[in-house]
């Protein structure tokens, strides 16, 4: 069952058909799922404080009701460094048509993997694990199952994907943590089976994986016509 939290934003989404970034990452947070560090600003100057608590340079990206995808209206902004130049990207991007702030979020590095849910007729929710950011339409490197699934699921699910070197440690690199990949993924699962019918689907892309945890950089989350 959904908590009240969730419950309350899903309704705020209702009429739009999706959840916002910063809505959609509330819902994971929510859900045990992890995220990167993020701060919805409203103003530059909330914008400045944030990059300064968490340290320079951060991603930058804007939030509005009419843009699905950030990058195709120049709503993505990486390595940003400076009170300075977040001030002037802020500016630029309030010229976007229904800005409504910006996310400003901690940089993280690592190997970038898809997660993903699509509610399909027959089969109900099934979860997707793949190679993730620009790559995904190139290699389609990716494995599927029906939730929920479980730690074994998981295992195999990983075992599946050709790119499964490279979270192991490829060529003197260090192993991604896997056991916070699974842990994401079996929260995930969880999640996608209390939202029912009312969620169309989702997708994590990229998710970043490291040495030391994996989290969530973008999201979104489609609702059921």
């Amino acid at each position: 069952m959904l908590s009240k939290e969730i419950s309350e934003i899903l309704s705020g989404c209702k009429e739009r058909g999706w959840a916002m970034e910063p809505q959609a990452k509330e819902i994971l947070r929510l859900s045990g799922v992890k995220t990167t560090e993020f701060f919805w600003a409203r103003d530059a100057q909330g914008a400045i404080r944030f990059a300064n608590q968490i340290g320079y340079p951060v991603v930058v990206k804007v939030v509005s009701p009419e843009v699905v995808h950030k990058s195709d209206v120049g709503g993505v902004a990486v390595g940003v460094s400076g009170d300075e130049k977040l001030a002037e990207v802020y500016t630029e991007m309030g010229k976007i048509k229904g800005f409504s702030g910006i996310i400003v979020e901690e940089m993280v590095r690592g190997i970038e993997l898809i997660v993903g849910m699509k509610l399909d007729q027959q089969f109900g929710p099934v979860v997707l694990l793949g190679v993730g950011g620009t790559a995904v339409e190139i290699y389609k490197d990716v494995a599927l199952r029906m939730a929920p699934i479980f730690e074994k699921d998981v295992d195999s699910m990983l075992k599946s994907i050709k790119a499964r070197p490279l979270l192991e440690g490829y060529r003197g690199s260090e192993p991604i943590n896997i056991e916070a990949l699974k842990k994401m993924l079996l929260a995930f699962s969880d999640m996608v089976m209390e939202f029912g019918e009312e969620v169309d689907s989702i997708d994590l892309n990229p998710v970043i994986c490291n040495a030391s945890k994996c989290v969530v950089t973008d999201a979104r989350i489609m609702l059921s016509k």
